[in-house]
């Protein structure tokens, strides 16, 4: 117990030399784990099940559930939105943007990048495996999905990727503006992908919920390796000098 409480003593002073982001950091990854693992609890017990019902219902028409409320163009938006969270553009942003680096010379700030994204990708695989909820049957799907439903593997990679990316191109802004600018399109991102899944039926609002609690703890985990390391900000201040 002793050598347990001198190395979370250790660990926490080495988070906070890092300034004051560092536990925040540690705080909303933490944060974000608990709510992660509460519910898979929940979900497993059937907890949430009345709650996730009631949303999807919500979202389509009382008398034929295979329309959605909204006009007749918002699934074409909604459905698009999604696809910004789909292994075909996130591979893209993905691989351009780790080309950039590679180029500018921030090698290390690449492998963050890229570590975020596959180690994102492989968790929520791992996870559904292992959690093994079927997708919801209680509305029609408005899309063509096959693989298990929680996590939302949208809404976790979408998170480990833009958030991770936001995070990266805000530190390399100078301005508070510019760098509150980018970490909001991250989040917006993220958050839009989630919702779309929802509205289009094929996952249950907790499945978006733990996407979105997985996908930002790992990237904010990566975040922190990354700052223990130093290595991706020795790089940004080397370019910016």
């Amino acid at each position: 117990m002793r050598q347990i409480l001198v190395s979370m003593t250790a660990f926490w002073s080495r988070v906070r030399s890092q300034g004051p982001t560092g536990p925040a950091m540690v705080i909303l990854a933490s944060g974000a784990g608990f709510v992660f693992l509460w519910l898979a609890r929940e979900l497993l017990e059937g907890d949430t099940f009345a709650l996730d019902r009631s949303i999807l219902l919500s979202l389509r028409r009382a008398g034929d559930l295979s329309v959605p409320i909204g006009p007749s163009w918002l699934t074409h938006v909604i459905t698009d939105i999604t696809s910004l969270g789909g292994t075909t553009v996130l591979s893209l942003v993905t691989i351009v943007s780790v080309t950039y680096l590679l180029m500018t010379g921030r090698r290390s700030t690449a492998l963050l990048l890229l570590a975020s994204v596959i180690g994102g990708w492989a968790l929520s695989s791992g996870l559904k495996i292992g959690i093994g909820r079927p997708r919801p049957d209680i509305v029609p799907h408005l899309i063509e999905v096959g693989d298990l439903s929680f996590p939302s593997g949208h809404a976790m990679v979408s998170a480990a990727t833009y958030l991770a990316l936001g995070s990266i191109l805000s530190g390399l802004q100078t301005g508070r503006a510019e760098k509150v600018f980018v970490l909001a399109v991250a989040v917006v991102l993220t958050v839009a992908i989630g919702l779309s899944r929802v509205y289009l039926g094929v996952h249950y609002p907790s499945d978006v919920v733990g996407g979105w609690c997985g996908g930002a703890a790992w990237a904010i985990l990566c975040q922190l390796v990354a700052r223990r390391s130093g290595l991706a900000k020795g790089e940004v201040s080397r370019h910016e000098t």
